[in-house]
């Protein structure tokens, strides 16, 4: 019987520190990750889901008829209490269509200037979905808790991560490494899952090699 190898994970995006940071973790569990291949020339998938998973389900799902293999996408954002979990899925795009990080961040903080520190508790959440050939293999989710700090701190990370104080490390994600970054963020729990389904579905599969011969 052949032998079972490790899947190549196709990601579903074309930001290069996304692939960075997916293709790092994986490297370290004997997993390959690459871009969906010629995913730059293709046309974008309409993000307009209610909720992370929604989004994440219908890019894994779309990409996915694009590609071969398994395809991954993930769909995150930060929810902060105060605002009733705003900006949620639309925090790519709280201060409107086009928006940067800095637009962002600005509108963030100006919708907080009432609150005091205790009252600006938030959430970063990640939704990863695994689909091949247009059908969701497996869903996972982290989460990180924090607090949106008045004035940034650190120049590391992107999106709102200078104003996200975690406070198991007493720092924001911007002044941590993207390694140190990595292994307590919402993406990096919601990936470390996926690759457990992904080795226990091997491991499976080698049960049933054994089995046979």
């Amino acid at each position: 019987m052949p032998a079972v190898h490790k899947p190549t994970l196709y990601l579903a995006s074309t930001n290069p520190g996304k692939l960075h940071e997916f293709r790092e973790a994986a490297s370290r569990r004997g997993v390959a990750v690459d871009a969906v291949p010629g995913i730059a020339g293709m046309t974008p998938c309409v993000e307009d889901g209610l909720t992370f998973e929604e989004n994440a389900g219908k890019k894994a799902r779309y990409y996915s008829t694009l590609a071969p293999g398994l395809v991954f996408a993930d769909d995150s954002g930060i929810c902060v209490d105060a605002l009733g979990g705003a900006p949620g899925v639309y925090s790519a795009r709280f201060a409107g269509p086009g928006a940067n990080d800095e637009v962002n961040n600005a509108k963030l903080i100006e919708s907080l200037a009432p609150y005091a520190d205790q009252q600006r508790t938030a959430h970063y959440v990640c939704v990863i979905a695994l689909a091949e050939a247009g059908r969701i293999i497996a869903v996972t989710e982290g989460r990180a808790d924090g607090l949106i700090l008045a004035t940034p701190r650190g120049r590391a990370g992107f999106g709102y991560d200078p104003f996200f104080l975690f406070p198991p490390l007493g720092r924001t994600f911007a002044e941590l490494s993207p390694e140190a970054k990595f292994a307590v963020s919402h993406r990096g729990e919601a990936f470390r899952k996926l690759l457990d389904l992904v080795e226990e579905s091997e491991e499976s599969l080698k049960s049933k090699v054994k089995s046979r011969k």
